[in-house]
């Protein structure tokens, strides 16, 4: 089962409390203010971590550059961030040719999915 959760902005508290790297509850561990790196994952990358949580904030796998990056080897729950910048999508697909996809994952966007079926992930400029 899909599970999609949109990082929210929030406004001067979030923020403090993200330069701070102080999370007090679920929805501060959620904020993102934009254009920074965000539970280990660089600005502008999709990160991948091992299950479906952040890890200790260190992702499995990184993706900078757009287009197809082929997926192997990769089963069960997994953690998928979209960190990119502007308007940027991320998709999983389950071909490995980058096609027969998932629908556009917005920046500051998290899911947990079971990359079982998936053979690909393609990030798109927008």
């Amino acid at each position: 089962m899909q599970h999609i959760r949109q990082l929210g902005v929030i406004l001067a508290a979030a923020t403090s409390l993200v330069g701070l790297g102080i999370a007090t509850s679920s929805t501060a561990q959620a904020a993102q203010t934009g254009a920074q790196d965000y539970q280990g994952c660089p600005t502008g990358y999709v990160c991948i971590y091992p299950n479906a949580s952040w890890n200790n904030g260190v992702p499995e796998h990184t993706y900078y550059t757009y287009g197809v990056h082929k997926l192997y080897n990769e089963y069960g729950q997994h953690r998928i961030f979209n960190n990119q910048t502007g308007s940027a999508t991320s998709q999983l697909c389950i071909n490995s040719d980058g096609t027969n996809c998932t629908g556009k994952t917005q920046p500051y966007t998290y899911f947990d999915y079971d990359l079982t079926p998936y053979n690909s992930i393609r990030l798109n400029p927008s």
